[in-house]
């Protein structure tokens, strides 16, 4: 199993083991250091952790559910890949389904839901670590969705959005810094156009943001196949 990639998330005080794990195998998805295809022995992860293997059972269960991993039966699993079409489709979802949860939010938006948005603006803008900026970038749509759509609607979009997360990631790493802030700006203005009540704005700024992320994967699509590729050797 390659080394995992810790220096973003740390052992920070009252974090629990399963936590622990589940973030710490989380950023190493999300940084490309565990690419799709990649096996996650319960063994492996704990002692290279240095917890026992019941943390990081539990810790793959979860990630499992977001869609990152896939359980086998050898006490382990596989981190998820999906093909390129995989991700044209779901991006195709989300560019049907995201702007239509932001004309929901017109009016059920709260100031507390607000400040916590701009907070994670002001993160994404300082952030240079991809993957971070991914996992960022997924707090900040799963808060508006969540505060503003229906259950069903916005559990179907975090599904989707945890499922490309580690691939966003890469083609991000892969179009550098320009690419990251045209994101940070239209997030302030989708903020802008949601407090002011626009919901025709707040739908059609979503709309090129999922493209952005669409153009983002199409343009780095030859590294999907290489990332792939490179996980394949090492799966089974």
């Amino acid at each position: 199993m390659p080394s995992l990639d810790l220096g973003a998330v740390g052992e920070p005080p009252r974090r629990t083991a399963h936590e622990y794990v589940r973030a710490s195998l989380r950023a190493a998805i999300l940084r490309g250091s565990l690419p799709g295809g990649s096996r996650l022995v319960q063994a492996d992860v704990a002692r290279e952790l240095g917890v026992s293997t019941t943390p990081v059972r539990e810790a793959l269960r979860d990630l499992a559910t977001e869609g990152l991993v896939v359980l086998d039966a050898h006490r382990g699993g596989l981190v998820k890949r999906l093909s390129f079409a995989e991700l044209q489709e779901i991006h195709e979802l989300c560019r049907i389904l995201e702007p239509e949860a932001m004309r929901r939010a017109i009016g059920k938006l709260e100031a507390d839901h607000f400040t916590q948005a701009t907070e994670l603006c002001s993160a994404m803008d300082d952030e240079d670590d991809p993957a971070r900026w991914a996992d960022l970038n997924r707090e900040f749509h799963a808060l508006l969705t969540g505060a503003a759509a229906s259950e069903r609607l916005a559990g179907i979009l975090e599904g989707l959005r945890d499922s490309v997360a580690p691939y966003v990631a890469l083609a991000h790493r892969a179009r550098g810094s320009e690419h990251i802030e045209i994101a940070n700006r239209e997030h302030r203005a989708l903020l802008e156009a949601l407090a002011a009540g626009d919901s025709d704005r707040s739908a059609e700024i979503m709309r090129g943001h999922v493209d952005l992320t669409v153009e983002s994967l199409d343009e780095s699509r030859h590294l999907f196949d290489d990332h792939d590729a490179t996980a394949g050797a090492d799966a089974p």
